[in-house]
């Protein structure tokens, strides 16, 4: 359970706002599992459909119509203020490249974070070249795998059950580092059950209520994919 993703490094002290350029698909499903998890987040797009069609599905969403390729748009519209951005814009090529570079280096940008979408290995080079911090493929990642890895740092592997239930790998948080799990009371306080803990790759399964959680290690949990989400991020 190591390989899928490479978390972001947000905390749950350091509240992150997101800014969303392009709401086709992949930029529509990263919006919705952002809004789900709470984040603040700010999408725009220079089709009024497409804007139009993502407010139908998260009324709640600040979202604007812009043009993506010029700077004082953007700046006006608030991307820039954004701790991470996410170009999502798929083509062309120039506007995803231009939407990167106006993130990343515009005067005053508050941008610390930009992840961009490729189409193709010429795409992703040229977006590093212009600053993209991270570049993700979505046949290799969908919009609502980022999402959550953006808002939940610590997660490393989920594996769904059903509709309603999952089981996930996550980072020992770091307000469970040195206490025992029956200190925790994971099962009462969070309503998750504990499968295994312990150092990556040498995992004790069903570790006994005495097991101390340390620093680096890992938990793996199961139960409703609610009251997952609802544990500690970092």
């Amino acid at each position: 359970m190591r390989d899928w993703w490479n978390w972001s490094q947000s905390t749950e002290s350091d509240p992150q706002s997101f800014g969303i350029v392009g709401v086709g698909r992949f930029g529509s499903a990263v919006c919705r599992q952002l809004m789900q998890n709470g984040a603040e987040v700010l999408a725009v797009d220079r089709s009024s459909k497409a804007i139009e069609e993502l407010r139908q599905l998260e009324p709640s969403i600040e979202a604007r119509v812009v043009d993506c390729t010029d700077e004082e748009s953007l700046r006006e519209a608030g991307i820039l203020d954004m701790d991470t951005v996410v170009v999502a814009i798929s083509e062309p090529i120039e506007a995803s490249i231009t939407a990167t570079l106006i993130a990343k280096d515009s005067p005053g940008t508050r941008v610390r974070q930009v992840i961009a979408r490729a189409t193709s290995d010429l795409h992703e080079k040229m977006l590093k070249r212009v600053g993209a911090d991270r570049v993700v493929f979505p046949s290799r990642m969908q919009g609502e795998r980022l999402g959550i890895e953006l808002v939940r740092p610590n997660l490393m592997e989920r594996l769904e059950l059903d509709e309603h239930h999952s089981i996930e790998e996550i980072k020992v948080p770091e307000r469970f580092v040195g206490r025992s799990l029956r200190d925790l009371n994971l099962r009462k306080n969070h309503r998750v059950n504990v499968l295994a803990a312990g150092p990556a790759g040498e995992l004790l399964v069903n570790p006994p209520a005495s097991h101390v959680l340390l620093d680096g290690h890992v938990l793996v949990v199961m139960g409703l994919t609610e009251d997952l989400q609802n544990l500690p991020r970092t």
